[in-house]
C-alpha cells in the first residue's frame, strides 16, 4: 500500500520545521555543538512535532537536529546520495528504497546500535525488514497497524452485538447483522484515484500472513511463493467470504471499487440498512483522519462512544496470529558521534517521550513503550494488538517490484473485485507481470 507516496511531484519540495538541502552534513557548531541533518517523507504538523521532540532531546545532548520533509522523498534521497551529498540520517517510508542504498548506508551496529537488544521488545519480523545480507541497515522509529476493525460501539449496543474475539464469532456476527436486516457487516472502499485497488492488497495480505506464516509471507514478497499458489488462493477465498459474498458490503464488489477508501467509513455512523449502514471496517490507524468532523472531535477528547477498534480475528485454521502494518525505517550515512546518538535515540523505546507520542499517527515499534504517553485511545489499542500477535508482516505490496505492488496487483485485484476477471485469471496475470530480472 503506497498511500503516502501515490502522487509524486516532479520536483522535490522540501519543507518541514527546518529545511537544509545544501552544505556539509554533521557539521560542528559553536561551543562544541553538532548539527545532524535528517531527511524524511512526512511534512506539515507531523514534521513540526518530530522536530520539537528532537529539539528537546538535542538540548540535553548538545546536538542540533534539523529535519527536512519531502513530498517526493524517493527522488530527493536518490538525488542527494547520487550527488555525494546525503543527509546524516534518512527515514524511509518504504524498505525497498533503503535496500537499494545499502552501498552508501552504514550498518546500524557500526553506529553502536545493538540490534538484538533494541528489537527484543518488537514483534517477530519487524527487526528483519532492513536486513540485507546479514547486516541491519534500518530499524523503525514508528510503525502503523492495519489489522484493526473500526466500529461504532453505540450502534453495536443498539442491536445487542458484541465485539468478536475469534474468527468464528466474527462470522456469526456477520450472519446476525444480515439476518436482522440491520445493515451490512462491512464498509469497504478501494477507490483511490490512480492508486485504486491498494485496499484490496491489504485485505489479501492479512490472510496470506496468517495462513502462511512469516516465512511463506516473505517468500511471497520475493515471488518464491507465487500468486497462483494454494496459499494465496486460500487467502483470497477468505477475502471473498468476508467482503465479496452477497450482502457483506452494500453494493458488492462494484461498489467497493468505486467507493473512496477515505469515505467508506462514513457509513458506520448512519442508521438503517436503507441508508447503507455498515458495522465494521478493517483499516489502518491512519483512517481516523478521514472520519466526519464530529467523530474526529470525539477522538480528540478520547471519547469512544461512537468509534472504537478491535483486532481482526485470526482464522482457527491459520498457522499464526499476525499483525499487518508498515513503518518508517531509520538509516544513516555516516558514523559521526552525533549521528550515532541521534540514531540510537530514534530506534530506542525512549523516542517519543519528548513529546512526539502526542501525535496520533505515531506508534512506537516497542511493545514496552509507555502507552500512557499516547493521546489517542487507538494508539494504545494498536500497541496491544501488536503485542498480542506472534508476527508482524510489513506491507507486502510496498516490498514487491513497483510494476507489481503498485501496478498489476492494484488493477487485477480491482478487476476481481468487480467481477471483470476470475480469481485464477487475476493470479496468473499478476505472476506473469513479475519482472524477469
Amino acid at each position: 500500500m503506497r498511500l503516502r507516496n501515490k502522487t509524486i511531484a516532479s520536483v522535490a519540495a522540501l519543507v518541514g520545521a527546518a529545511v537544509v538541502l545544501s552544505g556539509c552534513s554533521g557539521t560542528s557548531g559553536g561551543g562544541g555543538n553538532t548539527t545532524v541533518q535528517i531527511l524524511g517523507a512526512f511534512t506539515a504538523a507531523q514534521a513540526t512535532a518530530f522536530q520539537a521532540d528532537l529539539t528537546k532531546w538535542g538540548k540535553a545532548n548538545n546536538i542540533t537536529v534539523k529535519y527536512s520533509g519531502s513530498d517526493n522523498f524517493q527522488q530527493a534521497i536518490v538525488t542527494r546520495v547520487t550527488a555525494g551529498n546525503p543527509p546524516d540520517v534518512a527515514i524511509y517510508p518504504q524498505p525497498g528504497v533503503l535496500k537499494q542504498q545499502v552501498k552508501d548506508l552504514k550498518p546500524l551496529d557500526s553506529l553502536g546500535v545493538d540490534v538484538a537488544s533494541v528489537t527484543s521488545d518488537e514483534p517477530n519480523g519487524l527487526g528483519d525488514i532492513g536486513n540485507v545480507n546479514g547486516k541491519t541497515y534500518g530499524l523503525p522509529y514508528s510503525i502503523n497497524v492495519k489489522s484493526l476493525v473500526w466500529y461504532d460501539p453505540a450502534a453495536f449496543a443498539a442491536h445487542g452485538y458484541t465485539v468478536p474475539t475469534t474468527d468464528e464469532e466474527l462470522t456469526a456476527l456477520e450472519a446476525k447483522i444480515k439476518s436482522d436486516g440491520a445493515g451490512y457487516p462491512w464498509c469497504v472502499g478501494a477507490e483511490s484515484g490512480a492508486a485504486t485497488g491498494w485496499p484490496m492488497t491489504d485485505w489479501l495480505e492479512e490472510y496470506v500472513l496468517r495462513y502462511g506464516g512469516l516465512d511463506q509471507y516473505n517468500k511471497w514478497i520475493t515471488h518464491d511463493v507465487l500468486f497462483n499458489s494454494d496459499l494465496v488462493k486460500k487467502a483470497a477465498a477468505k477475502v471473498q467470504s468476508e467482503i465479496l459474498d452477497p450482502g457483506q458490503v452494500n453494493g458488492g464488489g462494484k461498489a467497493i471499487a468505486t467507493t473512496n477508501f477515505g469515505k467508506a467509513g462514513n457509513q458506520l455512523f448512519v442508521s438503517g440498512k436503507d441508508k447503507g449502514q455498515c458495522f465494521m471496517m478493517r483499516q489502518g490507524t491512519f483512517i481516523a483522519d478521514f472520519f466526519p468532523d464530529n467523530i474526529k472531535a470525539e477522538i480528540a477528547k478520547k471519547d469512544t462512544t461512537n468509534i472504537n477498534v478491535f483486532p481482526l480475528p485470526t482464522p482457527s485454521d491459520a498457522v499464526t496470529s499476525g499483525t499487518l502494518g508498515g513503518g518508517d525505517l531509520v538509516g544513516a550515512f555516516n558514523t559521526n558521534a552525533a549521528t550515532k546518538k541521534v540514531v540510537q535515540y530514534l530506534v530506542s523505546k525512549e523516542f517519543g517521550t519528548n513529546g512526539y507520542a502526542g501525535q496520533a499517527i505515531f506508534l512506537s515499534p516497542h511493545t514496552s513503550f509507555d502507552s500512557s504517553l499516547y493521546t489517542s485511545p487507538f494508539q494504545a489499542a494498536a500497541q496491544k494488538a501488536v503485542a498480542a500477535s506472534k508476527v508482524f508482516g510489513f506491507d507486502a505490496s510496498d516490498q514487491m517490484p513497483g510494476a507489481v505492488g503498485a501496478g498489476t496487483e492494484w488493477t487485477d485485484l480491482t478487476a476481481w473485485t468487480t467481477g471483470q476477471k476470475t480469481l485464477d485469471a487475476v493470479l496468473q496475470d499478476i505472476d506473469s507481470s513479475w519482472p524477469k530480472s
